[in-house]
């Protein structure tokens, strides 16, 4: 799909975006971004400035039309939303084949198309090139390619991988009209029990600055330009020391903390991403508690709501003048059903929500994520308690993101190459790769726990006993038996153990709580040991405690977003595995709860940061095991 263009009497084509049969400044391709926004802004309306400060959800329809009904995720019709709230920014959840996607991207520019300046839409996502789905963090790939999650990319250690990664996510997520990304996440994973670490580069700051560095660069280029998906750097001013590991999605894990005097080391990863070019910053959810900056306490309040942090810190000492984006609805409780997710006011529930507007504006925050309540932003300025300068200070870094991307000049999107781009088969196939060799081995000995032959790389025609593992991905190498007894070697795959919640919106799809596996998941796995060797992979989208696995399991491996396919290649050096662990792995659930969340990793751990057995390429596989 084109857009209709006009053109000049000196041959310049433009877009008429407020119809009115002349080439204005801002409509005219020709001239700098800064003078194009200049004009804008003096021409637009309060409501049409101040849709502009909101970011919500929103809902693409399966055969890529407009969905006109609220959906469960959507809390307002398109029209609604983009003609009479003037909205323009959205975070797209469920998204069917890219062909739909880019039909359904096109109809929303369309219908942007109508307002009085004809405004473009900027869509945004959070990850989905990996496996984890939650509706609060990620989506898994689908369509896309498939790729580690970030803590993957990080056991591989390789900042061109990583930038290679996101130059391809860039290319899928332009074809498809995704101009905006919600990550990367440079938090650090020192709190091995939050929930948020699958997203993270791991524990260490240097290596996290590193990638995190080479992840913008993929996405955005040396500058942001028309084939530049802009990216939102989070969660400033680091996210990861919750308190006890909960996370602040949740009225119980509110408080962040530094018992260990590491603010520094959380913080150190941003300027590096500013110096980069971040084209916005978001704060996180948390309340710091008993933070000081240069000697001075900072409020109890959080992240999206602290002048100090947002104001003095990131845009006084830092100097970063883009846009902050707060986190997801910070303003307003989310109801779902018969599940209500209260707002992440953490320090200000007392505050109505006209008042919570007014204290994120005075904090430094330029754009409300999660939400559309224009008419409490505009009575704000009826009132006087908000400027309209303040309004247009905001306004103006916004609109500025949105010239920088081309989207002013050409917003549409062709099906045919969105259908030929996303989920490209070389795009795939690195993906699959950069799955295998994220695996990362932690032990291969002898079944009886003393050094000996090594268990891996397996063999291939050996009968497999299977738990976790697909039919197919297992009868690739072997054959699958159904009982232990009756096999030459048992694979099973676990996920990370993890606490069950429900009660809140969003909180079943939190991992959180005691990394211990259950004491009767144990047993039966030592039984089937005594069966035949046990191969273990565990899927650690956080820690886990494995002390218990390593008496009777001939070999332990970490995996970090592999499919089963990919997960049985490196098990059998059919692709080496060569991850290296991206954070300590701890001995028990004691020694997490005595360990300061701030700080990264322990002195005696069970398995540390950087550890990982290579297979070489050239290892004979075993065939006794």
């Amino acid at each position: 799909m084109r857009p209709t263009t006009c053109i000049t009497d000196d041959g310049v084509e433009f877009r008429d975006l407020n119809g009115n049969g002349s080439m204005d400044p801002y409509e005219d391709p020709r001239l700098a971004v800064d003078a194009r926004v200049d004009d804008l802004l003096a021409r637009l309306s309060l409501p049409e400035k101040v849709g502009l400060m909101f970011h919500t959800v929103i809902e693409a329809g399966p055969d890529g039309s407009l969905l006109e009904t609220p959906g469960a995720i959507s809390k307002s019709a398109a029209t609604d939303v983009i003609t009479r709230k003037h909205l323009s920014h959205f975070n797209v959840h469920a998204l069917h084949d890219a062909r739909t996607a880019a039909r359904w991207q096109n109809n929303l520019q369309a219908l942007a198309e109508t307002t009085p300046h004809g405004i473009p839409v900027t869509i945004s996502t959070d990850p989905r090139h990996a496996f984890i789905e939650n509706a609060g963090v990620s989506f898994s790939a689908k369509a896309f390619s498939q790729w580690p999650e970030p803590l993957g990319l990080a056991a591989l250690r390789d900042a061109r991988l990583v930038r290679r990664f996101a130059d391809i996510a860039r290319q899928e997520y332009v074809a498809v009209g995704i101009r905006a990304a919600l990550h990367p996440t440079v938090d650090l994973a020192t709190e091995p029990r939050w929930a948020r670490q699958a997203g993270t580069f791991g524990q260490d700051a240097t290596l996290t600055t590193e990638l995190g560095v080479a992840y913008l660069q993929g996405f955005q280029g040396d500058a942001l330009t028309g084939t530049s998906v802009a990216c939102t750097t989070k969660h400033f001013p680091g996210g990861g020391p919750q308190l006890h590991g909960e996370d602040a999605h949740f009225p119980y894990g509110r408080e962040q903390v530094y018992p260990g005097g590491r603010f520094a080391d959380h913080l150190s990863p941003f300027p590096a991403m500013i110096e980069a070019g971040t084209a916005a910053i978001m704060p996180y959810y948390g309340m710091p508690v008993g933070l000081e900056i240069d000697g001075a306490a900072v409020d109890e309040v959080g992240f999206g709501y602290n002048r100090a942090v947002i104001t003095d810190l990131l845009r006084g000492t830092l100097g970063y003048d883009g846009v902050v984006l707060t986190d997801w609805e910070l303003v307003n409780d989310n109801h779902v059903g018969d599940q209500v997710l209260p707002a992440r006011a953490w320090g200000v529930e007392h505050l109505a929500p006209p008042a919570r507007l007014e204290m994120i504006l005075a904090a430094g925050a330029d754009q409300f994520g999660g939400e559309e309540c224009v008419e409490l932003l505009l009575e704000l300025v009826a009132q006087g308690r908000v400027t309209q300068a303040r309004i247009d200070e905001s306004a103006r870094r916004l609109l500025t993101v949105k010239f920088r991307l081309g989207l002013f000049d050409d917003p549409y999107v062709d099906e045919d190459v969105a259908a030929e781009t996303v989920g490209r088969r070389d795009f795939r196939d690195e993906g699959y790769l950069a799955q295998a060799r994220s695996v990362t081995v932690l032990t291969n000995v002898a079944v009886d726990g003393e050094p000996g032959e090594a268990r891996l790389p397996l063999a291939s025609g050996l009968r497999v006993y299977a738990e976790n593992l697909s039919q197919a991905a297992v009868e690739r190498h072997g054959k699958l038996v159904d009982r232990p007894e009756d096999a030459d070697v048992a694979v099973v795959r676990l996920s990370a153990p993890f606490e069950p919640r429900s009660d809140l919106f969003l909180e079943s799809w939190f991992h959180q709580g005691s990394l211990d596996f259950p004491p009767g998941l144990v047993a039966r796995l030592e039984r089937v040991a005594r069966q035949c060797p046990l191969v273990v992979d565990v899927v650690l989208d956080r820690p886990a405690v494995l002390t218990p696995l390593l008496p009777f399991a001939s070999a332990v491996v970490a995996s970090f977003g592999t499919s089963d396919e990919a997960l049985l290649d490196a098990l059998t050096g059919t692709i080496p595995p060569s991850g290296r662990l991206p954070f300590d792995l701890p001995r028990s659930m004691e020694q997490v709860r005595q360990h300061p969340e701030d700080v990264a990793g322990y002195d005696d751990p069970l398995f540390g940061f950087g550890h990982g057995l290579t297979l070489e390429p050239d290892d004979p596989p075993h065939h006794e095991v």
